[in-house]
C-alpha cells in the first residue's frame, strides 16, 4: 500500500523527490512508519493589524499561530491511523515553543480520489477543509499549494470566499550537508497579500507505528466525514 502522498502525486512524480523527502512522505499504514521532526524555526511571522484577531480566533482551535518570533523550537508529528470513517489519515501536528507560550497548529490529511488531491482538515475540530495540490520541483523538494477551502459545522457546508481565504504554499526540501529538512510556509490572501508564515529546519526520526501507535492528543476532537 502506497502512502497517501504518493497516491496524490503519482508514482512518477513521487520518484522525482529527493530520497529523504520520499522517505518522510512515505509515512503511512502501508509502511508502518511515523515521523517526528525536531528543530528550530528561524522565523515565525504574521501580518499586523486586522489579521491578528483572526489568528487569535484560529489559535483557539489550533489553526495557524498568533505569535511571532525568531529561533523558535519546533516539533512536527506525522502519525498515520485509520479514522472513524475508515480513511487512512496522517497527522500534521506542529508545536511552536515561544518564550511565553506553546502553540500548536494541527492538521490531519487524507487522500480523496473523488477530489483528486489531498484534503487537509485544519484544527482540533476539522471545521476547515482545504484541497492540497502536490508537486516535485527541480531540486527534489515537495511543493504543496492549497486550493479550495470549505467550512463545515453541522448542516453548514460552505465554500470560503476568496476574499477571506488564505492561500498556502509549502516547500519542504532536504539539505544533505546539514542532514536536516528545510521548510518554508507562506499563507497569503489574494487581495491583502502575505498573512502568516514560518521557515526553518529540523531533523527527522522514524518510528514503527504498529508498535507505538498514535500518541495521545494528536487526533482531532471531532472528525468530519465530508471531503
Amino acid at each position: 500500500m502506497t502512502s497517501i502522498f504518493e497516491q496524490a502525486l503519482g508514482a512518477a512524480e513521487f520518484a522525482r523527490l529527493h530520497p529523504e523527502v520520499r522517505r518522510r512522505f512515505s509515512v503511512g499504514l502501508g509502511s508502518g512508519t511515523a515521523c517526528v521532526g525536531r528543530g528550530t524555526m528561524d522565523r515565525v511571522w504574521h501580518r499586523r493589524g486586522f489579521v491578528r484577531p483572526f489568528l487569535a480566533l484560529g489559535g483557539s482551535r489550533n489553526i495557524l499561530v498568533p505569535e511571532a518570533g525568531r529561533d523558535v523550537p519546533f516539533t512536527i508529528e506525522n502519525f498515520p491511523y485509520r479514522d472513524s470513517y475508515g480513511r487512512e489519515t496522517v497527522t500534521f501536528v506542529r508545536t511552536f515553543r515561544f518564550p511565553r507560550r506553546v502553540r500548536r497548529f494541527d492538521a490531519t490529511m487524507v487522500h480523496s480520489p473523488e477530489r483528486g488531491c489531498i484534503v487537509d482538515y485544519l484544527g482540533t475540530h476539522q471545521h476547515l477543509a482545504s484541497d492540497l495540490h502536490l508537486e516535485a520541483d527541480e531540486e527534489g523538494a515537495l511543493v504543496i499549494r492549497s486550493g479550495q477551502h470549505r467550512f463545515r459545522e453541522g448542516p453548514v457546508d460552505v465554500r470560503v470566499p476568496e476574499l477571506l481565504a488564505g492561500d498556502a504554499v509549502v516547500r519542504e526540501s532536504y539539505d544533505g550537508k546539514a542532514r536536516r529538512f528545510r521548510i518554508q510556509v507562506r499563507v497569503s490572501n489574494r487581495r491583502f497579500g502575505p498573512l502568516f508564515g514560518y521557515e526553518g529546519s529540523f531533523a527527522a526520526e522514524y518510528a514503527d507505528v504498529t508498535e507505538r501507535g498514535v500518541r495521545a492528543g494528536l487526533r482531532p476532537l471531532r472528525e468530519e466525514a465530508r471531503a
